[in-house]
């Protein structure tokens, strides 16, 4: 079931109404949680992500299967984001290059991710539907800008709820790949490749929190 209050909120005076127009189907738990994040980040903007995703990972007790089926939930968005979405611009030049090779990166992640949650007993979730309403190359690059950005924040979110020291080390490997994307997408664009401070500076959960809960209902 799309997620329509993120498109009735895009024109509210948001952080990132890029965010608010992207639809997450889905009823499992990580749909759910990824749905909060893009609230999060499209609220406050990206520095709401982190404290989210761990608040709301912290509170689902699954453990380590369960932040992987969310991790999985963002790969598959960003993979169709790529590989589905990109396709259908009819991208060109360095933006086509990129979203090509960023795409097969996506969907190995996608591959990796459930490999290891079923070599850890678990069912990987089922992919969602999604809706991604960019109608050209302009506001494709700069979803992808805020899209690779939103992941880096999720996955440092999840990382403290993270028991195994492989799975732990997995996910690391995964969010520097994210990173990468997001410093080539925002040179291309003409933007800082780096942050202007040293280390990224969340929100408190209580304060996202508060925000978010109108926009995550299914």
């Amino acid at each position: 079931m799309p997620n329509h209050t993120f498109t009735e909120a895009a024109s509210s005076g948001m952080a990132n109404p890029e965010l608010a127009n992207v639809e997450i189907g889905g009823l499992t738990r990580s749909s759910f949680i990824l749905r909060g994040a893009m609230a999060a980040g499209a609220v406050y903007g990206l520095g709401a992500v982190t404290p989210f995703v761990s608040q709301a990972l912290a509170e689902t007790g699954g453990g380590d299967v369960e932040i992987l089926n969310f991790a999985l939930t963002l790969e598959y968005l960003e993979s169709d984001f790529y590989n589905v979405k990109g396709k259908q611009i009819g991208l060109t030049g360095a933006s086509k290059s990129y979203a090509t090779m960023f795409g097969e990166q996506e969907a190995d992640h996608v591959k990796a991710l459930t490999t290891t949650i079923k070599a850890l007993g678990g069912k990987p979730v089922a992919k969602p539907t999604f809706v991604i309403p960019v109608k050209s190359q302009g506001s494709f690059m700069a979803l992808a800008s805020t899209l690779e950005n939103t992941g880096v924040s999720a996955y440092n979110g999840a990382a403290p709820s993270i028991k195994s020291k492989e799975v732990l080390a997995a996910a690391g490997s995964i969010v520097q790949i994210e990173a990468r994307h997001a410093a080539a997408i925002n040179l291309l664009l003409s933007k800082s490749p780096t942050p202007t401070e040293g280390f990224d500076v969340p929100l408190t959960k209580a304060k996202v929190l508060e925000a978010v809960k109108p926009l995550i209902k299914a």
